[in-house]
């Protein structure tokens, strides 16, 4: 047991944030920084991940995590990993947002490509680096939709809902294999640039299901994060945790 001074401390970790440059993964980014770890800010854009590694003492890696050749690149670039924070997402593909039967296949592709595909491949870089030294911590950002499914959302719903699923089969394939532990976080409507893609109509509907009748604010989820990379988070793996307001307790 750490003593209260140590709790949840990451000094000596090296942490990679998906999407790292804004919203809730700049607030993650910052969050890790803060309790002693070594950042890698991956952010498509570059500005973002430049302005926010530069505030923190992290390092900038700039790549589009659906292809392979940019993820060698970028973990290649910050070396072992300790903790893996797949933040990276998105709603809707030019703001697409319509029933299944209006949709065409681009708008799955892209939706799908990068919250699932794009945070598969992510993991598959690190594992084997975690399963040799026998520790890792992967924390994967879902959503409420991934469990209700919202209408108008069917990429989205569906992607998150296979983020929180592969979470389980992931963390069922590493027993053994050390103290490397994955869990997900279910955020619902949080307060970051990614409500831009959503129409008023949406957000409305979004924040009429929760409880505490509020948005949720970025540094809230980085806070449940942070235990989750850290090492007291040991004998919990392949859960989903709820941070929506009261919108779902399961």
């Amino acid at each position: 047991m750490a003593d209260g001074d140590t709790f949840f401390r990451l000094d000596g970790k090296v942490a990679v944030v998906t999407g790292g440059g804004q919203g809730i993964g700049e607030a993650i980014s910052r969050r890790l920084a803060a309790a002693g770890a070594k950042v890698g800010v991956f952010d498509l854009s570059a500005e973002n991940a430049n302005r926010v590694a530069s505030e923190i003492g992290g390092v900038p890696l700039v790549g589009d995590l659906t292809k392979e050749a940019d993820l060698d690149r970028v973990f290649a670039q910050i070396g072992k990993v300790d903790i893996l924070v797949n933040n990276a997402g998105v709603a809707s593909r030019k703001g697409r947002d319509l029933p299944i039967w209006d949709l065409v296949r681009e708008d799955w592709e892209f939706v799908l490509g990068i919250n699932v595909t794009g945070l598969a491949l992510c993991c598959k870089a690190v594992l084997p680096g975690m399963i040799e030294r026998r520790y890792g911590r992967i924390v994967n950002i879902a959503s409420i939709a991934g469990k209700e499914g919202n209408p108008k959302m069917g990429p989205y719903s569906a992607s998150k809902a296979a983020v929180i699923c592969l979470t389980k089969s992931l963390s069922k394939e590493l027993v053994g294999k050390g103290d490397i532990c994955v869990n997900s976080v279910s955020p619902a409507v949080i307060q970051t640039p990614i409500l831009d893609q959503l129409n008023e109509e949406q957000v409305n509907m979004m924040l009429s299901k929760i409880p505490l009748a509020r948005t949720g604010k970025p540094d809230e989820v980085a806070a449940l994060v942070h235990f989750l990379a850290s090492d007291e988070c040991s004998f919990t793996t392949g859960f989903c945790f709820d941070i929506s307001g009261g919108r779902a307790t399961y």
